[in-house]
């Protein structure tokens, strides 16, 4: 009886050990999956910023990293750039815990509401989704004349006009002035949107010469751009409200500037550093329309003040013959705009499509030389002369139209295919030599002598029969070769457009090679330049006329998309940021490459 009490106890406990060590196996087993699990999360710095300031997008991977950085989704109005990783290592208990980070930079283009969609990841062969994310923007205000009096601001921002009237398609030079107050240590990471008022063409902005300015009781360091606008159409416009972002960092409580080491130009560093959100107010600009009365024949909507020199070369000719007319304007006004106006008196020459030079003299490219090159051919032997040229404009400052004249060439032109008898001079004879004596009568040959064998005629020949086709072969070809030059001379927009397919071709390997070596600012002009060469060729227009404001206005009618136009947007905006922070990494280079192919290609499928 005891016995078996004992062995049923014996049963009992090796039971129970058996059950222990499963648990044990089983919580190791989930403590070892739960150590190898990643863990997804997104977060943003801020949820609620104002136009003009970033937000921080970290997507955080906890036990783990994806193997290649989560795709960025595509939100209207917002630029999502992707600024780099960053990792964190901990040894715990033994355990090695390892945290990273990718890091974008959230840049909107205006306010409200907006949600960031989730992300996904492949983080050791599993699919991670991050939750979505909700992002708030609000409208910037401009500071009132007694903060700024008062040096209350620690930076304001405001647009100078040089006067509130002008004329349609007249040249604005205005500054865009960042004010800086005495507190602020330091500044820089600007974010400036792109600059486009509705019924302007703005010109990129140009850094011009720091300055210090007392408003009322506080000291500013001004630090101007200099940028122009060209009113586009009449009315009552308004230029602005311009946004921006700036970094600034403000003197500490904690730490004491010492001016013994400032006058040396040393400062100690330790301020607080602060993201502030800038906003001009809305200048009223009036924009005339040009005057109806009193306007010159020829004129085509040149507004500016020009000077002309036209040279003509060459001026003996023969029908057909092409003779270059040289024409050169240079003054002050929209050189890009300008184009040679329609001559009436040249209607006895073949005139070709003209080429252009421009040639400028100033940062903003208002002030220079525009050179056409025009090919015309006469085409009568009775013309004397090359008719007078005319080119007219306005002068915004005198309020007045006014025509350039050049008189007529004279010409000297012959019929075609006309060539002068060379005249050779005989020498004289001396009177003393003897003249040779005259030739004889050659007597008939009585014996043929040897008879050689003839080969069959030439005309029997195949190969000199097919000799016969080759000058036919070369006439066809150089007809064919003069009809498709003068149908491309005369069509500027299937010539401009093999101009462009050539360029965009040559530029996107360009790009490739620039990604590689990490030249972001060559990159990145490199980029903006092809995408206003494709645009100004779809639409028509100069290329360095193209801004936001013409994808905004223009592209959206001609076909492309809102995906389109955002992707757009994102280039532009990509290109505008890259002046004030550099990309630095060739994966971020190079990741703007196929979103540029894939615009360019959109863009080729618009219809001209």
């Amino acid at each position: 009886m005891e016995s078996g009490s004992w062995n049923t106890g014996s049963d009992r406990g090796h039971r129970r050990m058996r059950l222990g060590w499963a648990c044990l196996v089983v919580f190791l087993h989930l403590s070892l999956a739960a150590a190898h699990a990643v863990r997804f999360t997104t977060s943003l710095d801020r949820d609620t910023i104002t136009l003009g300031e970033s937000a921080r997008l970290s997507l955080t991977f906890e036990g783990g990293s994806p193997q290649d950085v989560p795709v960025v989704p595509s939100v209207a109005n917002l630029q999502i750039a992707y600024v780099g990783p960053s990792s964190q290592f901990s040894f715990i208990n033994g355990q090695v815990a390892s945290i990273v980070s990718h890091i974008f930079l959230v840049t909107p283009r205006q306010s409200g509401e907006y949600t960031i969609p989730a992300f996904t990841a492949d983080a050791g062969g599993t699919k991670l989704t991050s939750q979505p994310l909700k992002l708030r923007v609000l409208k910037p205000s401009a500071p009132t004349p007694e903060a700024i009096n008062a040096g209350a601001q620690p930076a304001f921002l405001k647009l100078q006009l040089p006067k509130k009237e002008v004329y349609l398609g007249e040249v604005l030079t205005c500054e865009l002035q960042f004010h800086f107050h005495s507190s602020v240590q330091n500044y820089g990471n600007f974010s400036l949107p792109p600059i486009s008022p509705p019924g302007f063409i703005a010109g990129k902005p140009v850094q011009s010469q720091n300055r210090r300015v007392q408003i009322g009781n506080a000291v500013y360091t001004v630090l101007p751009l200099v940028m122009t606008l060209t009113p586009i159409k009449t009315g009552e416009l308004s230029a602005g409200p311009i946004t921006a972002g700036v970094v600034v960092e403000l003197a500490s409580n904690r730490r004491r500037r010492d001016p013994f080491f400032e006058q040396f130009g040393f400062f100690m560093s330790g301020g607080e550093q602060k993201q502030l959100s800038l906003v001009t107010e809305a200048e009223p600009v009036r924009v005339l329309p040009l005057p109806a009365e009193n306007v010159p024949p020829g004129f085509n909507g040149a507004v500016g003040d020009y000077r002309m020199t036209v040279s003509v070369s060459p001026t003996n000719v023969a029908t057909g013959d092409p003779i270059t007319v040289r024409v050169e304007i240079s003054g002050r006004g929209a050189l890009e705009a300008l184009t040679l106006p329609e001559q009436t008196a040249w209607k006895d020459f073949k005139a070709y499509p003209p080429t252009t030079r421009i040639e400028t003299t100033d940062a903003l490219g208002v002030q220079g030389t525009k050179t056409f090159e025009q090919v015309v051919s006469p085409e009568s032997s009775d013309i004397r002369e090359l008719p007078p040229f005319s080119f007219s404009f306005f002068n915004p400052e005198a309020k007045e139209y006014r025509m350039l004249t050049q008189p007529a060439m004279p010409l000297a032109v012959r019929p075609g295919g006309v060539t002068p008898t060379p005249v050779i001079a005989a020498g004289n004879r001396g009177s003393g030599e003897v003249a040779p004596p005259a030739q004889d009568i050659v007597h008939i040959k009585t014996r043929s002598g040897a008879m050689a064998t003839l080969g069959p005629p030439l005309v029997q020949q195949t190969w000199f029969l097919a000799l016969q086709g080759v000058p036919v072969l070369a006439w066809v070809g150089a007809f064919v070769w003069r009809k498709r030059a003068d149908a491309l001379a005369n069509n500027p927009r299937l010539r401009r457009q093999r101009q462009v397919a050539q360029l965009v071709s040559k530029g996107l390997d360009e790009l490739r090679r620039l990604a590689a070596a990490k030249q972001s600012e060559e990159f990145f002009a490199t980029l903006f330049r092809l995408l206003q060469e494709q645009i100004g060729e779809r639409l028509d227009v100069p290329a360095s006329s193209i801004t936001e404001a013409v994808v905004v206005e223009r592209l959206a009618h001609a076909g492309l998309g809102e995906a389109g136009c955002g992707a757009l947007h994102e280039l532009f905006q990509a290109c505008n940021l890259a002046r004030y922070a550099p990309v630095r990494t060739s994966e971020a280079l190079a990741a703007l490459v196929p979103k540029a192919e894939q615009v360019i290609a959109q863009l080729k499928e618009l219809a001209a």
